[in-house]
């Protein structure tokens, strides 16, 4: 199986992605020191950068799966549009809790973000059954 270049680059993306949020939550708690490390206040900036990683690492495993599944089993350009769908709603989501001044508000990229992560990956799931 060889995948498509624009669907590795895709995944490519999507790890370093989490890797970066992961990244941010250490430094948050490295500049928090020895302070609260599990705080709960939804403005607190830790607890923004936890819940972006938890966030990301819920979905995009699961979408790099299905990104993998469907180019072993088709090469049509739909996986490359869904791969850059990918990458581009799980930024958006990442960027826009990153950017957010509390959790307990939601703003349109955000939204965005979320409500494409779902769209974007029943399309992979619906993908990979119709191209078996």
């Amino acid at each position: 199986m060889k995948l498509d270049t624009v669907t590795v680059v895709c995944i490519a993306l999507l790890g370093i992605l989490l890797f970066l949020l992961g990244a941010n939550v250490t430094r948050n708690r490295a500049i928090r020191g020895a302070g609260n490390q599990l705080p709960t206040d939804p403005s607190d900036r830790l607890l923004i950068a936890v819940r972006a990683h938890g966030n990301a690492a819920e979905y995009i495993p699961t979408m790099i799966v299905l990104l993998l599944v469907c180019s072993a089993l088709s090469s049509s350009w739909v996986i490359d549009v869904l791969a850059v769908a990918c990458v581009l709603v799980r930024f958006t989501h990442a960027i826009a809790m990153l950017r957010s001044a509390t959790l307990a508000a939601h703003g349109p990229l955000r939204d965005f973000g979320a409500a494409g992560t779902y769209l974007v990956g029943l399309a992979l799931g619906v993908t990979a059954l119709v191209t078996i």
